[in-house]
């Protein structure tokens, strides 16, 4: 037998006949090697020693008589089974003996001739360990109790558990490999070389709210996908691709860098290239600024499509101007971005810019193999009605044909049929080309992974196991870089870069911050702003806060409550202050781990302002509706307006009707005045917070 480079303990025993137990034991004594347990690896050498041992000891009992052992054996069965029952008897008995008769039982249990393997994953229900393990579930709950295991029958318990569960039963416990990982492993095997071929590029349009970036998707569309119909052409999917001068392009029409930033979160990076619209009228505006920064976050090239040419206040000089604030440098102007003045309503420059999009794209040198089981990205689906689940597929290697069985993300199924761009039916799909399938079993997420595999009874499986995967890993909820635990994932090198992300009431206030956290960085790790921006603190900014693992901070300014849910969905970090230096110092203090909050900020509820009333002697008096939680006489509240935070005080009263009020629970109206402030609005959100002590948890 060959020996292996590393062999478990339980296995070298098993090989050796022997117990675990002893073969520790010798590890330990005669080798000096230490193992914690059965389930421990030891080294090839070591091994082959033990090997050796035995085979001498083997040589002089050789004309030994086995029948002795056998006797042993059933005497000590025979003694186990008087002790256990009076063990039962005298459990009221000395400790002396109680100990002594525990240790016989454990000898006897390592002393058994086989040991039993079974294999589980993660986690494991009660019922289906009982099963494995061949004994009655109650007796297994009997265990999980003894272990101060509150368990039923059909609740999950981990691998440890279950690991001393079966210690008991004398069982051993190992991890099933997962067939899954082998597959993303295969899935993420480099290509040959020779195989590789050339493929579209894959292009993102994006740029703010009203620059064009629809009409110049149109203008490409219609100039490019056909000239003889006369009305353009039915856009079927979210994604197409056009032909120019025999190079083909798959634009992407996602809205905006929300989706695209949403897909990066989930690891699915499908552009190759961004094209930046910019109106030449208008100039860089704060969804510009903020498509700049999630493309620099993804390190995604862009091409800036400067529009709105024929407007009489097209200005392309100023839009280049206010591009060098973000970092690009026009070609023109001695740097690297290109950028092209085009018009959708006049079609002036579109030529150009496709073909920069292609130079682009051959200086990028895009490839992949046509020839393997394809892969790709979900860009969107959708329930239909009559039709089940439709996915948009972009296929990024490999082909997929009708037929295939896949899987995506959680889901899986087999393609019943695929329709390409224009809504006509189609065979197979290669390389970054954009389809829409049905057949799936449920509606994937926008952003998940697709991978062909052989049957459908393994993409089946290897969908339950992702589901129980992605349960597994919700409970433990992965941890995302927080100020608290910053520290000790810097000295476990998991932190290279801290990213953070700047809200601020007042443009003046973001810049003063950035430079002054970029002066925070040090040898070990690099403080970046990647976004800086006036307003309360959004969905798209948590989300970007999910994609970069970063911070985000806040100055006199809160986070919505969409925000707030999807920030505690994404264990994004989201720290609030009023005052610069407080941020700064507690960064700084998280740097270099001396980083302790006492106190944490609890929101108790929030009302909207409905009515305000001015009462002479008394000052103003609000009129206001619970929205959310509830309003204590004795808690701080802050004065919100349009997401910024304009006052903080305490309540100065609290009444329902004409009586004083204790507390006031959502859905009910209640009337409020603030200490010291008397500026209140109609529209304003009245906050209610507490500050709770934290209790340390170590000394």
């Amino acid at each position: 037998m060959n020996a292996l480079s590393k062999i478990r303990v339980y296995e070298l025993a098993k090989e050796l006949e022997i117990t675990s137990k002893d073969l520790i034991a010798i590890l330990q004594e005669e080798f000096n090697v230490e193992v914690k347990n059965h389930m421990s690896v030891i080294e090839e050498e070591a091994a082959e020693l033990i090997k050796e041992l035995f085979a001498e000891k083997e040589k002089e009992k050789k004309n030994e008589n086995e029948a002795p052992k056998e006797d042993i054996k059933e005497k000590y069965e025979h003694l186990v089974d008087e002790n256990s029952i009076k063990n039962r008897k005298n459990n009221n008995g000395k400790n002396k003996n109680r100990n002594e008769e525990s240790t016989i039982i454990e000898e006897e249990k390592e002393d058994r001739v086989e040991e039993t393997v079974i294999e589980m994953d993660e986690t494991i229900t009660v019922k289906e360990l009982s099963e494995k393990l061949e004994k009655s579930s109650t007796e297994v709950i009997k265990e999980l109790i003894f272990m101060g295991v509150m368990a039923g029958i059909n609740q999950e318990i981990d691998f440890e558990t279950a690991q001393k569960v079966a210690e008991k039963f004398e069982t051993i416990v190992i991890k099933k490999e997962s067939a899954d990982e082998e597959d993303v492993d295969q899935e993420d095997d480099d290509d040959d070389e020779a195989n590789l071929q050339n493929r579209p590029p894959v292009i993102t349009v994006m740029g703010h709210v009203d620059h064009g970036k629809t009409s110049l998707l149109d203008a490409i569309r219609k100039s490019k996908v056909t000239a003889t119909e006369a009305g353009g052409i039915t856009q079927h999917i979210g994604a197409y691709t056009v032909n120019i001068n025999g190079h083909k392009i798959t634009f992407l029409d996602t809205p905006g860098h929300e989706a695209f930033t949403a897909m990066r979160a989930r690891g699915a990076q499908i552009t190759d290239i961004v094209i930046l619209v910019v109106a030449a009228d208008d100039g860089i505006m704060p969804q510009t600024a903020e498509a700049i920064n999630h493309c620099k976050a993804a390190n995604v090239p862009m091409v800036v499509a400067i529009n709105k040419m024929d407007r009489p206040g097209a200005n392309p000089e100023k839009v280049k101007q206010e591009l060098t604030e973000y970092g690009l440098v026009a070609e023109d102007w001695g740097g690297d971005l290109i950028c092209v003045p085009v018009s959708a309503h006049t079609k002036e420059g579109i030529d150009n810019l496709l073909e920069m999009v292609i130079l682009t794209a051959e200086m990028l040198e895009l490839k992949a193999n046509a020839n393997r089981n394809g892969k790709g990205t979900v860009v969107e689906s959708k329930l239909d009605k009559g039709r089940g689940a439709v996915a948009t597929l972009l296929v990024q290697n490999g082909t997929i044909n009708v037929g295939d069985s896949i899987i995506v993300g959680s889901t899986y199924g087999r393609i019943r049929a695929m329709f390409d761009d224009k809504g006509k039916k189609i065979k197979s799909a290669g390389p970054s080309i954009p389809v829409e399938i049905l057949g799936l079993s449920e509606v994937p997420a926008a952003g998940d992974r697709f991978l062909e595999v052989k049957d459908e009874k393994t993409a089946r499986d290897m969908a339950g196991k992702r589901k129980d995967k992605l349960r597994v890993e919700y409970l433990q909820s992965t941890h995302k870089v927080s100020l608290e635990d910053l520290y000790s994932q810097i000295k476990e090198g998991k932190v290279k870069e801290l990213n953070i992300i700047v809200k601020a009431d007042v443009q003046g206030s973001i810049e003063a911050i950035k430079q002054s956290l970029q002066k925070l960085s040090n040898d070990e790790v690099k403080v970046r702003v990647i976004h800086g921006a006036v307003g309360a603190i959004t969905e798209t900014d948590v989300t970007l806060g999910a994609a970069s693992n970063a911070i985000i901070i806040g100055f006199n300014v809160r986070p919505n409550d969409n925000a707030v849910a999807i920030a505690e969905k994404e264990a994004v970090d989201i720290k609030t202050y009023r005052v610069i230096y407080n941020a700064i110092d507690d960064i700084k203090a998280a740097m270099i781990g001396m980083l302790e909050p006492e106190y944490k900020e609890v929101v108790l509820g929030k009302a909207e302002v409905r009515q305000v009333y001015k009462i002479s002697n008394i000052g103003t008096i609000a009129g206001c509706y619970v929205l959310d939680g509830k309003l204590t006489r004795n808690s701080s509240v802050r004065v919100i307006r349009d997401g910024i935070v304009i006052f903080e005080s305490e309540l100065a009263s609290l009444k329902r009707f004409k009586d004083d009020a204790k507390e006031v629970a959502t859905g009910y109206e209640c009337g409020l005045s603030v200490e010291k402030f008397n500026d209140l609005k109609d529209g304003d959100i009245i906050e209610a917070f507490t500050m709770e002590e934290i209790k340390k948890k170590e000394l």
